[in-house]
């Protein structure tokens, strides 16, 4: 059973997808409905969504920026959107944001449950299953195509020595423009059978190959990359970008990286029951930095001996110490504290706001929002996003019952734009609703 949330500022239209699912016999738990890009990331953070249907204008938030929000916040969730604008530059924003379709208003119902039901069949959780059948599965899902083998090496020698010799021959075979590149790293997290022995290495091989089959499915159509592999069962991505694509503003380059290292990560759990970890570059200008770049993806890689419940790294998060040796225990646990006290600070300050993000308050912290995530959690029990929900509700509930403030105006101060959406939150976390609080 999969959960969908409707999201268009019209409420007809709302209204109309909303019956047109219930009653079509698909195989839909909950429906939810809202009508701003700021209520629907209230559900998306605190309900199990799976399907996000949203237009794309909207108000204050856009249907482009709510996909890039829900990505963020919950890398698994698939979308599609809706739109009365038959726009090349809308639906290739949408498709880099893996929407699944790109449907014009006014909507054909057929066409319109027949994405909604592919999207879902391709959904389906994978069941744990024995060793035996994961690799028999595995084989039967993938064909076994060897990669070009001679792009491959000339991609894993940029990698070694992006200065060499032969650097020159090898750029134009491996298909590199940038000039601005980022690598990724992806290393699977291999555990021994069932029976107690390792993988065999023939194994090995089919599940490098499942990886890199998932990775080039996310990555096609949405990112200019190399993906291919590289020495212990890993996988390398080599992402590019060019003047243009790299000088447009409106996407935070570190969060799009983050977005992308977690939606790998989750992808690669999902399809193949397969813990893997993710280590991700800074970006550079020029294509000399590859071997660089690939040292930091590396070493992200191995940040995860000390952080062992945590299975996205990127460099950045870890290079703040100036210091030629490395961090030792006390000073990264102060270091630690630091980030997460200038969130808790930030988050104090600005809870109220409408519009408030996770990505905000890690600009704040200088980290990623992926691990600023992790530490938050680690460091005081709660999810980020549901201290600000604490501090929203402790606050309304103050001001219901020492003020006598309209509900629209408490809804208005801590930082939601619709009154009713407010009360939905309010019920949610005290079990009651605002005005038999009231009373």
């Amino acid at each position: 059973m999969y959960n969908i949330l409707l999201v268009d500022d019209e409420p007809l239209i709302c209204q109309g997808l909303s019956q047109l699912l219930a009653s079509s016999g698909l195989n839909i738990d909950q429906l939810f409905i809202a009508h701003s890009g700021y209520e629907a990331m209230d559900y998306i953070r605190m309900e199990a969504v799976d399907l996000l249907i949203t237009d794309i204008q909207m108000g204050e938030m856009s249907g482009i920026e709510l996909m890039h929000q829900a990505k963020m916040a919950k890398p698994s969730v698939q979308s599609i959107v809706v739109s009365a604008y038959e726009t090349f530059q809308y639906a290739q924003l949408a498709m880099r944001l893996g929407a699944k379709d790109y449907l014009i208003k006014p909507l054909n119902s057929s066409h319109f449950l027949d994405t909604v039901r592919n999207v879902l069949l391709k959904m389906d959780k994978a069941a744990a299953v024995t060793h035996d059948e994961f690799i028999a599965e595995l084989s039967d899902r993938f064909r076994m195509e060897e990669p070009d083998r001679t792009k491959t090496e000339a991609l894993n020698r940029l990698l070694a020595d992006p200065a060499g010799a032969s650097a020159e021959r090898l750029v134009p075979m491996a298909s590199l423009q940038g000039p601005y590149f980022a690598v990724l790293k992806i290393k699977p997290v291999v555990l021994p059978s069932q029976e107690g022995t390792r993988f065999p290495e023939k194994d090995l091989a089919l599940l490098q190959y499942a990886v890199l089959n998932v990775a080039c499915e996310l990555l096609d159509g949405q990112w200019n990359h190399a993906a291919f592999y590289s020495p212990d069962h890993e996988i390398s991505i080599i992402l590019q970008w060019d003047d243009e694509a790299y000088g447009d503003k409106s996407i935070n380059k570190i969060n799009q990286l983050d977005m992308l290292g977690r939606s790998l990560h989750a992808n690669v759990r999902k399809y193949l029951s397969l813990p893997c970890v993710v280590g991700i570059s800074q970006i550079m200008k020029g294509i000399e930095f590859l071997g660089a770049l690939n040292e930091q993806a590396r070493k992200a890689i191995r940040f995860h001996r000390e952080h062992q419940d945590h299975y996205v790294f990127y460099y950045g998060d870890f290079s703040w110490n100036p210091a030629s040796h490395e961090a030792t225990e006390e000073e990264m646990v102060v270091h630690h504290n630091q980030i997460v006290d200038t969130a808790k600070q930030y988050i104090h300050r600005h809870f109220g706001q409408k519009g408030l993000t996770l990505q905000e308050v890690a600009q704040q912290s200088h980290v990623s929002p992926n691990y600023l995530s992790y530490l938050f959690k680690k460091k005081t029990g709660y999810n980020l996003w549901d201290y600000v929900v604490k501090l929203r509700m402790e606050e309304s509930r103050r001001l219901i019952t020492s003020t006598d403030m309209r509900r629209y105006e408490i809804a208005d101060k801590v930082g939601y734009e619709s009154p009713e959406h407010f009360s939905k939150i309010f019920k949610k976390y005290y079990g009651v609703s605002p005005s038999e609080l009231k009373k």
